[in-house]
């Protein structure tokens, strides 16, 4: 199992290998290394297989992920291999993949400059949904008001448009299938959360199993939509229009535990038994089966002991220049670090400016003035500081009786450390040579 992080899947996948009578080996910082010694090549740990589930879709530097597949890839047999996952994490890429192999995808334009997008958007309706062209979880993903103009970009992640498919009589949903090889292992519908458009399970959406009711239609679509895109495993969104399916998405890291929830069915064992049988391996269908009935999620046992971070985190100011950006604009903007807020926080005048919205749901904000505390309308931004951009949903309010119009949340500050001393609105001549800043006298 290639994969660096410590998700769910990955934990289930090795815990599957282990139950169906084989050695699981998870490759990732602590452990993996590629030898070239006299022109032998070695991978560290020995393994015979990878199932490659690197999460492209959320790091700022994909090209190096897939650099690091495609390394291993070259001289040990993969599962998902990284071009295949390439196209698939990019959304335009596989919309324009899946069209021309004659799989319907909704109506989609992406453009390089600001001009041509806004010249084509008025196809799309009044109402479209714009997307960063690299996203997951429902990040980077919004309904917009196409009577206003949008950008190309978001932060530095390219974006496009789409067009919205919607059948006003029904509850908004979607249909998740889930593909090892060239068989549905499951699927589900996923019912939008009250407040918001999006179904993913991570944003709390609520499945239904749609196993053994799934239309032969939306079928035989996804699995041909997997092969397509030439992935050995793979969750396909599809949507239901008036005039038929089509596909949203096809996902290479697609989670498990909506999936599990709805169909009772985990596809771990499945991904064990296709790495096992690539490799000439056996397997007990019987095991399979009985294995796929439960989800061990549980801490594997080739799990590698985790080495103290020594590694420090960046500093960030108590008050931080950062640039904001929505989906019509972005703008620099002066911002307080709070580590008492759990979000972060915009300025409703500022959230108009960049274009912030559309408004996602509600929260309530504790207030030690209001009972209960306030409901506070949210939105998804992207905030730059220094070289780092983060895909925030932040609440929206009235700072306007406030210094500053951003308000930086535990969401952003847990990946830096706080210097109460550092502030991006005091001039460097005002700080003496310890970094204090002198009060006026």
């Amino acid at each position: 199992m290639l994969s660096l992080h410590n998700s769910k899947e990955t934990k289930a996948i090795c815990n599957a290998v282990e139950d169906l009578g084989h050695e699981p080996v998870w490759l990732r910082e602590e452990n993996a290394a590629i030898s070239v010694d006299d022109g032998d090549v070695s991978v560290e740990p020995a393994v015979d297989v990878i199932a490659n589930r690197l999460l492209l879709s959320n790091t700022d530097q994909p090209a190096e992920l897939l650099g690091l597949a495609t390394t291993f890839e070259r001289i040990r047999p993969m599962l998902n291999q990284p071009d295949a996952v390439l196209a698939s994490i990019h959304k335009f890429a596989t919309a324009a993949t899946l069209a021309d192999w004659n799989i319907r995808v909704p109506d989609a334009l992406l453009a390089l400059s600001n001009d041509r997008l806004n010249e084509g958007r008025e196809r799309f309706g009044e109402v479209g949904v714009y997307k960063t062209a690299i996203g997951t979880h429902g990040g980077g993903t919004w309904k917009v008001d196409l009577t206003e103009r949008v950008n190309p970009k978001v932060g530095n992640r390219q974006a496009f448009l789409q067009r919205l498919i919607d059948r006003d009589d029904e509850k908004h949903r979607d249909l998740r299938v889930y593909i090892v090889g060239d068989e549905i292992i499951g699927s589900m519908y996923r019912y939008a959360p009250e407040g918001d458009w999006r179904t993913n399970v991570a944003l709390g959406g609520a499945v239904e199993d749609a196993t053994d009711d799934m239309p032969e239609e939306a079928a035989e679509t996804a699995l041909y939509a997997a092969e397509v895109m030439d992935l050995d495993y793979a969750g396909v969104d599809l949507v239901e229009g008036y005039d038929g399916w089509y596909v949203l998405e096809v996902n290479p890291t697609a989670g498990f535990k909506g999936l599990f929830e709805a169909t009772g069915t985990s596809p771990a064992p499945h991904i064990a038994k296709l790495a096992i049988e690539t490799v000439g391996g056996e397997v007990d269908d019987g095991d399979v089966e009985r294995i796929a009935a439960t989800l061990d999620d549980s801490r594997p046992s080739c799990a590698p002991v985790p080495k103290p971070n020594t590694t420090e985190q960046p500093d960030i100011g108590y008050i931080e220049e950062v640039v904001v950006t929505g989906t019509s604009g972005s703008t620099q903007a002066l911002a307080k670090s709070d580590t008492g807020a759990t979000r972060t926080s915009i300025d409703t005048q500022l959230a108009a400016e960049i274009g912030a919205g559309p408004i996602k749901s509600m929260t309530r904000v504790k207030s030690g003035s209001v009972k209960g505390g306030k409901a506070r309308p949210v939105v998804d931004l992207v905030i730059g500081i220094g070289g780092n951009q983060h895909t925030v949903t932040a609440s929206v309010e009235d700072r306007g009786h406030m210094e500053y119009p951003l308000l930086l949340g535990r969401d952003i500050l847990t990946d830096y450390r706080v210097d109460v001393r550092r502030r991006a609105d005091t001039d460097e001549a005002e700080r003496d040579e310890a970094g204090e800043i002198l009060e006026e006298e």
